[in-house]
């Protein structure tokens, strides 16, 4: 259960190198079909839903067929030759929830692939607070809350150490840039008991002082505001992956890959730490929420 976070970020890997595969299929101004023709003159057995698949990330690519590949594409240099193949091989790793098993919920895998392989996260919370920054008392209350007597002892604790390990996302080399913002109300939902919810608060103004993270509260009194659309999060993945629009709620998990529609929830977000309080005014109201639960 001691599983490295970097074990988690194939999926990542996969999606960066179907990006770059179809890039560099385009900038070679070829067509799928051209590319094909190219490919069947070479080693290997390919056809067009073949390469679609790989570009849609439906293939596993081994690296002998990133090797064909750029040899019909030619163009690539010797640095991004090797760098697309090592990401071919690592792409068939095993992602670190797999040791969980069933305890990590199903819904949840693909998030936590691509959270592995994260650059930077804008997240809009009116709730609760994000996995990432929750203490095991406020995970354990939360499930316990959510889905009264449907596990017992045994599963709660490994459902809840899914979810601490899930947060070495935090301290693993290179750490992603991630901004979070709060509802206010979060802050004065209990859930647990007090104590459950100051050392949840005290840990919010712990991971605030990180270098990477950024916390800021939407305080309730701005009235009506984007915020009242629900909670959001904006997933920055490696080059050359584009941004992803990730939701969830009672009927599952939603990713919006849609330029359009990220670029609307960004804008959104980016009105959001407008409203809300500074890093610093943030704090200092997690920290006055804090003693009234002395």
């Amino acid at each position: 259960m001691t599983q490295s976070m970097d074990m988690g970020v194939s999926v990542v890997r996969r999606w960066q190198l179907a990006a770059a595969l179809k890039q560099l299929r385009e900038q070679a101004d070829l067509t799928q079909e051209q590319a094909i023709e190219r490919l069947r003159s070479g080693p290997g057995t390919w056809s067009r839903s073949k390469l679609s698949r790989v570009e849609n990330r439906e293939h596993h690519v081994k690296p002998r067929e990133v090797e064909q590949l750029l040899d019909a594409y030619g163009g690539a240099d010797a640095a991004t030759r090797d760098g697309l193949v090592t990401l071919a091989a690592g792409s068939r790793e095993r992602e670190w929830w797999e040791g969980f098993g069933k305890d990590v919920p199903e819904i949840l895998q693909p998030l936590l692939s691509l959270e592995a392989g994260l650059v930077a996260m804008r997240d809009f919370q009116s709730q609760l607070v994000h996995g990432l920054l929750q203490t095991a008392d406020y995970a354990r209350a939360l499930v316990t809350s959510i889905h009264p007597g449907l596990f017992g002892p045994a599963e709660l604790e490994r459902r809840v150490a899914a979810r601490m390990t899930r947060q070495q996302v935090l301290t693993r080399n290179n750490p992603p840039t991630l901004h979070f913002v709060l509802d206010e109300t979060i802050l004065q939902r209990l859930v647990g008991d007090r104590v459950v919810m100051h050392d949840q608060l005290r840990k919010l103004r712990q991971v605030a002082e990180k270098p990477n993270v950024t916390i800021q509260v939407l305080p309730r009194d701005i009235g009506g505001s984007p915020g009242l659309y629900g909670p959001f999060s904006i997933l920055t993945l490696p080059d050359p992956i584009p941004d992803i629009g990730y939701t969830e709620g009672a009927a599952g998990a939603l990713y919006i890959e849609d330029r359009d529609r990220v670029r609307t929830w960004t804008l959104r977000f980016g009105m959001l730490t407008r409203l809300a309080r500074s890093q610093e005014d943030s704090v200092d109201m997690i920290a006055e929420a804090m003693r009234g639960y002395r």
